[in-house]
């Protein structure tokens, strides 16, 4: 992925917005492209992680949630497209007080 281009031109890509609260710990069930996911963001040693199932299967665990790099780096996990979070006010990485705003 040319993570440049989703930097500049981030209107041109096509992209779904997952909306996610400024709290250090949810759990939310979102359909991506066609795919019913359920996702989990927490803290844990002011470190923020992700978890994914697709269809009841576990495809991430524990992955640290890093800028611009994707969270489900394999495409033979099972899982159909790209997550990652994006900064837009710079290139940290995300903190769970800024979801929702910043990233």
């Amino acid at each position: 992925m040319d993570y440049e281009r989703v930097r500049n031109n981030a209107s041109e890509c096509m992209m779904q917005q997952i909306n996610l609260q400024s709290v250090p710990s949810q759990q939310l069930q979102i359909v991506l492209d066609g795919q019913n996911c359920v996702i989990s963001i927490y803290v844990k040693n002011q470190c923020m992680f992700f978890d994914l199932s697709v269809g009841g299967t576990q495809i991430a665990y524990a992955v640290q949630c890093k800028n611009l790099v994707s969270l489900v780096p394999t495409a033979y996990l099972g899982f159909a497209g790209w997550l990652l979070f994006f900064d837009t006010q710079g290139t940290s990485d995300p903190i769970y007080t800024g979801l929702g705003t910043r990233w």
